[in-house]
């Protein structure tokens, strides 16, 4: 159940800050592809932020 509610969070918050520039969209007839690079780089951030954090404690 915490993997479905933290899945569901980020789901969210990839709503809300999943267009940023740099992230790479291309447009072909009927077909979009988007690849969010810079999304995933700043998520990587703050997970290994987090984790640390967390780390620390023990």
């Amino acid at each position: 159940m915490i993997m479905g509610v933290l899945l569901l969070v980020v789901g969210f918050v990839m709503h809300f800050i999943g267009k940023l520039p740099g992230d790479i969209v291309v447009k072909k007839g009927n077909t979009t592809f988007y690849f969010p690079i810079v999304t995933s780089i700043i998520i990587s951030v703050v997970l290994s932020l987090i984790f640390y954090v967390l780390g620390r404690f023990r």
